[in-house]
């Protein structure tokens, strides 16, 4: 396994200070993470990406964690399960560990600090806070090339409620959002296959639901008909075929014009409030849904600017998503103009729906953010 190199304690210290300002409370979360639930939030697509572990005496299979974020949020619940808060505002520090890229020299055990906040009170304030303190974490390492890309899932969502489609075909593109597999299938009026004659009554079902529900009605499903999926495919990408199949047959394809309008909000990208305006001018027929969302952009930037985050140094890309499966808002990456896009310095994001697809009885307000240590420090990059 390919190690990252090490930086010097005194600038470990400078980048994790400003996390460690934030008041958080120290969390160590297992190792081992259970396998199928990282790959229904994350994708089968993930599975090369992950050091899967022998199954031990609970015969469930793990794998060494690749991220934080589940892990905490899972500690989080059980802590909530025996009495414990509601909200919770938590630093990680460790090791993470992803299988490299074939063909590439990337270190496979790596060091992440992050904070996880579980708090619903005013979620545009907490969204501005945790980027301005992944920025300034992100600084710390001496970079002077580093600049924030920014998106937002609902925001997508919004403008499709804007085009007043049918409510089946708006969700299907809702879901095709984070594969771009599906969203150029959409696009482009494709049908690989042939609708189904009569749509199954589960299927139909799991349609009107938000993805997370369909997964946990599924689940529920197998358990009181006492089977197991066969195949090694997980729910969530159970579900996601059934509801795809379904449908297909029921809802119909975007008419050209309305495909057109969908990739021209995919291709906008620059300056935030120049991207609002052009995002804004891209509204259907019900545009309310989308003045609510950019409105509530506009006082996120302005509350980001309060916090010194350079706006100049943003660029908000309407098509930007991360692989983690369970982001639902706003999202941002840091980037380093040496290292690339594939290699970001600090992510984090908005994944309000977490807990609930966890087994939560209520949703809670969650925002996180990650720092790689290694890739912040301007002496040392990975």
């Amino acid at each position: 396994m390919r190690l990252e190199r090490s930086i010097p304690a005194e600038a470990l210290d400078a980048i994790r200070a400003p996390l460690t300002a934030y008041s958080p409370t120290p969390i160590d979360v297992p190792v081992l993470q259970p396998l199928s639930l990282i790959l229904d939030f994350a994708g089968e697509a993930m599975r090369s990406r992950l050091f899967a572990v022998s199954a031990g005496d609970s015969g469930e299979e793990a794998c060494l964690r690749p991220d934080f974020t589940v892990a905490v949020a899972r500690q989080h619940l059980e802590a909530q399960n025996h009495g414990g808060a509601q909200a919770g505002r938590y630093y990680y520090d460790g090791k993470a560990f992803r299988v490299a890229p074939r063909g590439s020299d990337r270190a496979e055990e790596f060091l992440q600090i992050g904070i996880e906040a579980f708090e619903g009170s005013d979620p545009i304030m907490a969204d501005a806070e945790i980027t301005a303190m992944t920025w300034r974490s992100a600084l710390a390492g001496g970079r002077d090339d580093l600049s924030i890309i920014i998106g937002d899932i609902s925001l997508f969502s919004a403008f499709v409620d804007s085009l007043a489609l049918p409510n089946m075909l708006a969700a299907r593109l809702k879901r095709a959002f984070a594969h771009p597999r599906l969203m150029k299938r959409e696009l482009d009026g494709e049908d690989t296959e042939l609708p189904l004659a009569e749509p199954s009554r589960l299927a139909f079902m799991l349609t009107q639901m938000p993805e997370t529900e369909a997964v946990e009605v599924l689940q529920e499903l197998w358990a009181l008909a006492g089977i197991e999926p066969v195949g090694g495919r997980r729910p969530a990408e159970i579900a996601l075929r059934l509801v795809e199949r379904s449908q297909k047959a029921m809802a119909g394809r975007l008419s050209p014009e309305q495909a057109d309008r969908v990739r021209a909000y995919l291709a906008v990208s620059g300056h935030p409030f120049q991207v609002l305006g052009e995002i804004r001018e891209l509204a259907g027929r019900s545009p309310r849904p989308l003045e609510r969302a950019t409105a509530a952009w506009n006082a996120r930037l302005d509350r980001m600017r309060d916090l010194d985050v350079p706006l100049d140094r943003i660029t908000l890309s309407a098509a930007f998503g991360r692989s983690f499966g369970y982001y639902d808002g706003f999202l941002f990456e840091v980037r380093s103009a040496a290292l690339g896009d594939e290699r970001p310095v600090a992510a984090g994001g908005r994944y309000d729906g977490l807990l609930a697809r966890l087994g939560a009885e209520t949703r809670t307000g969650a925002v996180g953010c990650m720092v790689r240590p290694a890739r912040a420090y301007a002496g040392d990059g990975e």
